[in-house]
């Protein structure tokens, strides 16, 4: 039996051990991924599918964090509970949100944040909750299937109507609807031939040449107007002058008979009055009369100076 120790290989094992324990000591004391690391909760109502452990959490392209758990929400059985640690560093606020986003055609899907507003509170956790609970938003594909939904309701509910309006009766009336329609175009289709499109542009240029006919026409309508107001105007003053001379005889009649009520009877006082009244009057009457005789016996000879008379311009003496 050999006693000999050999005393070289001790000391090598000994500073191998020493080595060692310093290494370990070091990986030890230095700090790890899982201490610089957060959890937090997020809260799906949708489904996640495609969504795996490990799976990133990102936040504009970079990764900040990764899916640690996925189960359904003990306290509500209608959502998915998502663990994500994310990293200390990263500025978790009351106004972020995080949305389940596809990656690409694979079919996996990442965690993407939107940290909020500047400004805003940094996240805590609430009571009852372990972790933080970063709320979510819904994805794109749950809000198109929302939207697909509510199309898909409205279009079922269209059908529906569709279905009961065009019952048979209905239909039957639709039917006599469009006949009578084409009856209708075909007798509007045969009224409307090249014979009528021609008298109807005849009737046209026939209300044109009208149109410009009354157009010369109205100054001298305007004309024959001015000259029946002056001639209505002269008539008036006539008259005036007849009343004027009846209210001079009518005056002067009561004179006469409140004369012959008190017995006086100087006829030649009481006519000194009445005579020249009832003479003026008399003149007047017989100069309107002489003067609406040479009117009518103009206007009888030339009808036309009504319209197309204008008025004499008065010349002075030797003109």
């Amino acid at each position: 039996m050999n006693n000999k120790v050999n005393y070289t290989l001790i000391g090598i094992l000994v500073v191998i051990g020493l080595a060692m324990i310093v290494v370990f000591s070091y990986w030890l004391l230095q700090p790890s991924q899982e201490r610089a690391m957060k959890n937090y909760y997020v809260y799906f109502d949708e489904s996640v599918l495609g969504l795996n452990i490990e799976a990133p959490v990102k936040f504009r392209g970079i990764d900040v964090g990764k899916v640690s758990k996925i189960n359904i929400n003990p306290k509500n059985t209608e959502q998915v509970q998502v663990t994500v640690s994310i990293l200390k560093t990263t500025p978790i606020k009351t106004t972020t949100r995080a949305k389940l986003t596809s990656q690409g055609i694979t079919g996996l899907s990442y965690i993407n944040l939107t940290m909020g507003e500047n400004g805003t509170e940094l996240l805590e956790k609430s009571d009852g909750e372990r972790y933080p609970v970063i709320k979510s938003t819904p994805s794109f594909f749950e809000k198109f299937e929302l939207s697909f939904g509510d199309v898909s309701k409205n279009l079922s509910k269209t059908l529906d109507g569709t279905q009961a309006l065009l019952n048979e009766e209905n239909q039957k009336q639709v039917t006599i609807i469009l006949n009578r329609s084409a009856k209708f175009m075909d007798k509007l289709d045969r009224m409307f031939n090249e014979k009528t499109i021609k008298h109807f542009q005849n009737s046209i240029e026939n209300i044109e040449l009208t149109s410009a006919k009354l157009n010369i026409m109205m100054p001298k309508i305007e004309n024959f107007i001015e000259n029946s107001v002056e001639w209505e105007n002269k008539l008036a003053a006539n008259f005036q002058t007849i009343m004027k001379s009846y209210m001079g005889i009518k005056g002067s009649m009561d004179v006469f008979k409140a004369s012959v009520a008190r017995g006086d009877f100087n006829i030649k006082g009481i006519t000194s009055e009445l005579v020249p009244n009832i003479n003026n009057t008399l003149l007047e009457m017989q100069q309107l009369i002489i003067r609406m005789d040479s009117l009518a016996e103009q206007y009888e000879k030339s009808p036309g100076d009504i319209l197309y008379k204008t008025q004499e311009i008065n010349k002075g003496p030797g003109e």
